[in-house]
Protein backbone atom coordinates (compact mmCIF):
# COMPACT_ATOMS: atom_id res chain seq x y z
CA UNK A 1 0.00 0.00 0.00
CA UNK A 2 1.44 3.35 -0.99
CA UNK A 3 1.97 6.13 1.54
CA UNK A 4 0.01 9.35 1.16
CA UNK A 5 1.30 12.58 2.70
CA UNK A 6 -2.08 14.21 3.41
CA UNK A 7 -4.58 11.44 2.74
CA UNK A 8 -8.28 11.86 2.15
CA UNK A 9 -10.24 8.83 3.34
CA UNK A 10 -13.94 8.04 3.04
CA UNK A 11 -15.30 5.31 5.29
CA UNK A 12 -18.66 3.86 4.25
CA UNK A 13 -21.01 2.21 6.68
CA UNK A 14 -23.37 2.49 9.60
CA UNK A 15 -23.22 4.06 13.04
CA UNK A 16 -25.80 2.96 15.59
CA UNK A 17 -26.98 3.91 19.03
CA UNK A 18 -24.91 1.72 21.40
CA UNK A 19 -26.24 0.47 24.73
CA UNK A 20 -23.59 -1.07 26.99
CA UNK A 21 -25.16 -3.54 29.44
CA UNK A 22 -23.50 -3.07 32.85
CA UNK A 23 -23.10 -5.70 35.56
CA UNK A 24 -25.63 -3.92 37.79
CA UNK A 25 -28.29 -4.07 35.06
CA UNK A 26 -27.99 -0.44 33.99
CA UNK A 27 -27.37 0.66 30.40
CA UNK A 28 -24.69 3.13 29.29
CA UNK A 29 -25.62 4.86 26.02
CA UNK A 30 -23.09 5.87 23.37
CA UNK A 31 -22.59 5.40 19.62
CA UNK A 32 -20.74 2.78 17.61
CA UNK A 33 -20.46 0.70 14.48
CA UNK A 34 -17.52 -1.06 12.86
CA UNK A 35 -16.58 1.49 10.19
CA UNK A 36 -17.42 4.42 12.45
CA UNK A 37 -15.16 2.98 15.17
CA UNK A 38 -12.39 2.72 12.59
CA UNK A 39 -13.05 6.27 11.39
CA UNK A 40 -12.68 7.66 14.91
CA UNK A 41 -9.46 5.79 15.65
CA UNK A 42 -8.09 6.57 12.19
CA UNK A 43 -8.75 10.27 12.70
CA UNK A 44 -6.98 10.15 16.05
CA UNK A 45 -4.00 8.24 14.62
CA UNK A 46 -3.54 10.48 11.56
CA UNK A 47 -4.22 13.81 13.24
CA UNK A 48 -5.02 17.06 11.49
CA UNK A 49 -2.96 16.25 8.40
CA UNK A 50 -5.64 13.92 7.06
CA UNK A 51 -9.20 14.28 5.84
CA UNK A 52 -11.42 11.54 7.29
CA UNK A 53 -15.04 11.61 6.10
CA UNK A 54 -17.85 9.27 7.07
CA UNK A 55 -20.39 8.17 4.46
CA UNK A 56 -23.77 7.12 5.84
CA UNK A 57 -27.43 8.07 6.22
CA UNK A 58 -29.13 9.11 9.47
CA UNK A 59 -32.53 10.39 10.51
CA UNK A 60 -33.56 13.87 11.59
CA UNK A 61 -33.92 12.89 15.27
CA UNK A 62 -32.01 13.98 18.35
CA UNK A 63 -29.85 10.82 18.41
CA UNK A 64 -28.72 11.52 14.84
CA UNK A 65 -27.97 15.13 15.85
CA UNK A 66 -25.85 13.88 18.74
CA UNK A 67 -23.99 11.46 16.47
CA UNK A 68 -23.01 14.23 14.08
CA UNK A 69 -21.91 16.44 16.94
CA UNK A 70 -19.79 13.60 18.33
CA UNK A 71 -18.15 12.91 14.94
CA UNK A 72 -17.36 16.57 14.41
CA UNK A 73 -15.62 16.51 17.78
CA UNK A 74 -13.41 13.72 16.45
CA UNK A 75 -12.53 15.74 13.32
CA UNK A 76 -14.61 13.48 11.10
CA UNK A 77 -16.13 15.21 8.08
CA UNK A 78 -19.91 15.27 7.79
CA UNK A 79 -20.29 16.41 4.17
CA UNK A 80 -21.14 12.86 3.00
CA UNK A 81 -23.74 12.21 5.71
CA UNK A 82 -27.37 12.24 4.53
CA UNK A 83 -30.16 13.19 6.94
CA UNK A 84 -33.42 11.49 5.93
CA UNK A 85 -36.63 13.02 7.35
CA UNK A 86 -38.67 10.73 9.57
CA UNK A 87 -35.99 8.04 9.74
CA UNK A 88 -33.91 6.76 12.66
CA UNK A 89 -30.47 5.20 13.14
CA UNK A 90 -30.11 1.55 14.15
CA UNK A 91 -29.60 0.45 17.75
CA UNK A 92 -27.60 -2.34 19.37
CA UNK A 93 -26.86 -3.59 22.86
CA UNK A 94 -23.56 -5.13 23.99
CA UNK A 95 -23.58 -7.83 26.64
CA UNK A 96 -20.22 -9.15 27.86
CA UNK A 97 -19.36 -12.29 29.80
CA UNK A 98 -16.77 -12.70 32.56
CA UNK A 99 -13.98 -13.19 30.01
CA UNK A 100 -14.83 -9.98 28.16
CA UNK A 101 -16.33 -11.74 25.15
CA UNK A 102 -19.32 -9.91 23.76
CA UNK A 103 -22.79 -10.69 22.48
CA UNK A 104 -24.73 -8.22 20.34
CA UNK A 105 -28.47 -7.63 20.16
CA UNK A 106 -29.58 -5.54 17.16
CA UNK A 107 -32.55 -3.34 16.18
CA UNK A 108 -31.69 -2.07 12.71
CA UNK A 109 -34.20 -3.25 10.08
CA UNK A 110 -35.59 0.26 9.48
CA UNK A 111 -32.28 2.10 9.85
CA UNK A 112 -31.80 5.06 7.51
CA UNK A 113 -28.48 3.71 6.23
CA UNK A 114 -30.32 1.07 4.20
CA UNK A 115 -31.21 3.83 1.72
CA UNK A 116 -27.78 5.46 1.82
CA UNK A 117 -27.01 4.94 -1.88
CA UNK A 118 -30.53 4.88 -3.31
CA UNK A 119 -31.85 8.37 -2.55
CA UNK A 120 -31.61 11.29 -5.04
CA UNK A 121 -29.21 12.99 -2.62
CA UNK A 122 -26.83 10.03 -2.94
CA UNK A 123 -25.90 10.82 -6.55
CA UNK A 124 -23.44 13.67 -5.83
CA UNK A 125 -21.94 11.71 -2.95
CA UNK A 126 -21.30 8.68 -5.14
CA UNK A 127 -19.83 10.95 -7.80
CA UNK A 128 -17.42 12.47 -5.26
CA UNK A 129 -16.12 9.24 -3.72
CA UNK A 130 -13.67 8.24 -6.50
CA UNK A 131 -11.66 11.42 -5.82
CA UNK A 132 -10.61 10.21 -2.35
CA UNK A 133 -7.20 8.61 -1.80
CA UNK A 134 -8.71 5.73 0.18
CA UNK A 135 -12.16 4.14 0.30
CA UNK A 136 -12.85 1.92 3.30
CA UNK A 137 -15.82 -0.39 3.85
CA UNK A 138 -16.68 -3.66 5.56
CA UNK A 139 -18.76 -6.78 5.29
CA UNK A 140 -21.35 -5.08 7.46
CA UNK A 141 -21.44 -2.22 4.95
CA UNK A 142 -22.24 -4.75 2.22
CA UNK A 143 -25.05 -6.22 4.30
CA UNK A 144 -26.81 -3.02 5.33
CA UNK A 145 -26.67 -1.38 1.89
CA UNK A 146 -28.84 -4.07 0.30
CA UNK A 147 -28.61 -5.38 -3.26
CA UNK A 148 -29.10 -2.04 -5.05
CA UNK A 149 -26.77 -0.20 -2.72
CA UNK A 150 -24.10 -2.86 -3.25
CA UNK A 151 -24.34 -2.37 -7.01
CA UNK A 152 -23.75 1.36 -6.56
CA UNK A 153 -20.83 0.67 -4.22
CA UNK A 154 -19.21 -1.72 -6.69
CA UNK A 155 -19.47 0.85 -9.49
CA UNK A 156 -17.85 3.40 -7.18
CA UNK A 157 -14.97 1.09 -6.21
CA UNK A 158 -14.16 0.40 -9.84
CA UNK A 159 -14.23 4.10 -10.73
CA UNK A 160 -12.11 4.98 -7.69
CA UNK A 161 -9.38 2.49 -8.51
CA UNK A 162 -9.28 3.69 -12.10
CA UNK A 163 -8.47 7.13 -10.70
CA UNK A 164 -5.72 5.76 -8.44
CA UNK A 165 -7.59 5.37 -5.15
CA UNK A 166 -6.78 2.52 -2.77
CA UNK A 167 -9.63 0.32 -1.55
CA UNK A 168 -9.56 -1.20 1.94
CA UNK A 169 -11.96 -3.92 3.10
CA UNK A 170 -12.58 -5.37 6.57
CA UNK A 171 -14.45 -8.67 6.25
CA UNK A 172 -16.67 -8.38 9.41
CA UNK A 173 -19.18 -11.11 8.59
CA UNK A 174 -22.41 -11.07 10.62
CA UNK A 175 -24.69 -13.97 9.57
CA UNK A 176 -27.85 -12.35 11.00
CA UNK A 177 -27.58 -9.50 8.52
CA UNK A 178 -27.84 -11.80 5.49
CA UNK A 179 -30.75 -13.79 4.08
CA UNK A 180 -28.36 -16.70 3.45
CA UNK A 181 -24.68 -17.55 3.46
CA UNK A 182 -24.88 -17.86 -0.32
CA UNK A 183 -26.06 -14.26 -0.63
CA UNK A 184 -23.18 -13.10 1.57
CA UNK A 185 -20.59 -15.08 -0.37
CA UNK A 186 -21.80 -13.65 -3.67
CA UNK A 187 -21.65 -10.10 -2.31
CA UNK A 188 -18.13 -10.55 -0.93
CA UNK A 189 -16.87 -12.19 -4.11
CA UNK A 190 -18.22 -9.33 -6.22
CA UNK A 191 -16.07 -6.72 -4.43
CA UNK A 192 -12.91 -8.64 -3.52
CA UNK A 193 -11.27 -8.29 -6.97
CA UNK A 194 -11.33 -4.52 -6.41
CA UNK A 195 -9.65 -4.50 -2.98
CA UNK A 196 -6.03 -3.40 -2.37
CA UNK A 197 -5.84 -4.13 1.36
CA UNK A 198 -7.95 -6.84 3.03
CA UNK A 199 -8.14 -6.74 6.82
CA UNK A 200 -9.58 -10.11 7.78
CA UNK A 201 -10.69 -11.80 10.98
CA UNK A 202 -9.90 -15.50 10.73
CA UNK A 203 -13.11 -16.63 12.47
CA UNK A 204 -15.24 -14.65 10.02
CA UNK A 205 -13.40 -16.07 7.00
CA UNK A 206 -13.92 -19.61 8.26
CA UNK A 207 -17.58 -18.99 9.08
CA UNK A 208 -18.33 -17.52 5.66
CA UNK A 209 -16.11 -19.54 3.30
CA UNK A 210 -15.33 -22.62 5.45
CA UNK A 211 -11.59 -22.31 4.91
CA UNK A 212 -9.69 -25.15 6.57
CA UNK A 213 -6.78 -23.03 7.83
CA UNK A 214 -4.95 -19.74 7.41
CA UNK A 215 -2.99 -20.97 4.39
CA UNK A 216 -6.29 -21.65 2.61
CA UNK A 217 -7.41 -18.07 3.32
CA UNK A 218 -4.23 -16.62 1.87
CA UNK A 219 -4.41 -18.92 -1.15
CA UNK A 220 -7.95 -17.74 -1.92
CA UNK A 221 -7.01 -14.05 -1.72
CA UNK A 222 -3.89 -14.64 -3.80
CA UNK A 223 -6.12 -16.16 -6.47
CA UNK A 224 -8.39 -13.11 -6.35
CA UNK A 225 -5.34 -10.87 -6.69
CA UNK A 226 -5.45 -8.91 -3.41
CA UNK A 227 -1.90 -7.51 -2.99
CA UNK A 228 -2.00 -7.04 0.81
CA UNK A 229 -3.84 -9.34 3.21
CA UNK A 230 -3.82 -9.12 7.00
CA UNK A 231 -5.28 -11.98 9.03
CA UNK A 232 -6.33 -10.92 12.54
CA UNK A 233 -6.40 -13.77 15.08
CA UNK A 234 -7.32 -12.19 18.41
CA UNK A 235 -4.66 -12.80 21.05
CA UNK A 236 -2.52 -14.78 18.60
CA UNK A 237 -0.04 -13.26 16.17
CA UNK A 238 -1.55 -11.64 13.10
CA UNK A 239 -0.38 -13.02 9.78
CA UNK A 240 0.38 -10.82 6.76
CA UNK A 241 1.01 -11.50 3.09
CA UNK A 242 2.12 -8.43 1.17
CA UNK A 243 3.37 -8.52 -2.41
CA UNK A 244 4.77 -12.02 -2.02
CA UNK A 245 6.28 -11.56 1.47
CA UNK A 246 4.95 -13.21 4.64
CA UNK A 247 5.07 -11.86 8.19
CA UNK A 248 3.82 -12.93 11.62
CA UNK A 249 3.50 -10.18 14.24
CA UNK A 250 2.73 -11.19 17.86
CA UNK A 251 -0.14 -9.54 19.72
CA UNK A 252 0.46 -7.58 22.90
CA UNK A 253 -0.25 -9.36 26.17
CA UNK A 254 -3.10 -7.95 28.27
CA UNK A 255 -3.62 -9.13 31.84
CA UNK A 256 -7.32 -8.33 32.07
CA UNK A 257 -9.66 -8.11 29.10
CA UNK A 258 -12.70 -5.96 29.90
CA UNK A 259 -14.49 -5.76 26.53
CA UNK A 260 -13.31 -6.93 23.10
CA UNK A 261 -15.72 -4.62 21.26
CA UNK A 262 -13.90 -2.70 18.48
CA UNK A 263 -10.64 -4.60 18.98
CA UNK A 264 -10.53 -5.46 15.28
CA UNK A 265 -11.80 -2.03 14.22
CA UNK A 266 -9.09 -0.23 16.16
CA UNK A 267 -6.40 -2.60 14.89
CA UNK A 268 -7.51 -1.87 11.33
CA UNK A 269 -7.40 1.89 11.96
CA UNK A 270 -3.88 1.87 13.39
CA UNK A 271 -2.64 -0.52 10.70
CA UNK A 272 -4.03 1.64 7.89
CA UNK A 273 -2.76 4.86 9.47
CA UNK A 274 0.74 3.45 9.75
CA UNK A 275 0.76 2.23 6.16
CA UNK A 276 -0.45 5.61 4.89
CA UNK A 277 2.38 7.27 6.83
CA UNK A 278 4.93 4.99 5.17
CA UNK A 279 5.23 2.26 7.79
CA UNK A 280 6.10 -1.31 6.83
CA UNK A 281 3.49 -4.08 7.25
CA UNK A 282 5.25 -5.21 10.42
CA UNK A 283 5.33 -1.69 11.87
CA UNK A 284 1.68 -1.27 10.95
CA UNK A 285 0.69 -4.52 12.68
CA UNK A 286 2.63 -3.53 15.79
CA UNK A 287 0.72 -0.23 15.84
CA UNK A 288 -2.53 -2.14 15.40
CA UNK A 289 -1.78 -4.46 18.30
CA UNK A 290 -0.81 -1.55 20.55
CA UNK A 291 -4.07 0.28 20.00
CA UNK A 292 -6.24 -2.84 20.21
CA UNK A 293 -4.59 -3.82 23.51
CA UNK A 294 -5.69 -0.48 24.97
CA UNK A 295 -9.21 -0.68 23.56
CA UNK A 296 -10.00 -4.10 25.06
CA UNK A 297 -9.22 -2.83 28.57
CA UNK A 298 -12.09 -0.28 28.45
CA UNK A 299 -15.87 -0.92 28.16
CA UNK A 300 -17.54 0.03 24.88
CA UNK A 301 -16.30 0.61 21.35
CA UNK A 302 -14.58 3.98 21.76
CA UNK A 303 -12.08 4.65 24.52
CA UNK A 304 -11.54 8.21 25.82
CA UNK A 305 -9.13 10.31 23.78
Amino acid sequence: MKAVKTPSIALIGECMIELQHRADGSLQQSFGGDTLNTAVYLSRELGEGAKVDYVTALGDDSFSDAMCQSWAGENIGLSRVQRLPGRLPGLYCIQTDAAGERRFLYWRNEAAVRDCFTTPAAAPILAALPAYDVLYFSGITLAVLGALGREKLLETLIAARQRGAQVVFDNNYRPRLWASVEEARAAYRSVLPHVDLALLTVDDEQALFHFSDCDAVFAAYEQVGTPEVVLKRGAEACLIRCNGEAFAVPAQKVERVVDTTAAGDSFSAAYLASRLKGGTPVEAAEAGHRLASRVIQVPGALIPR
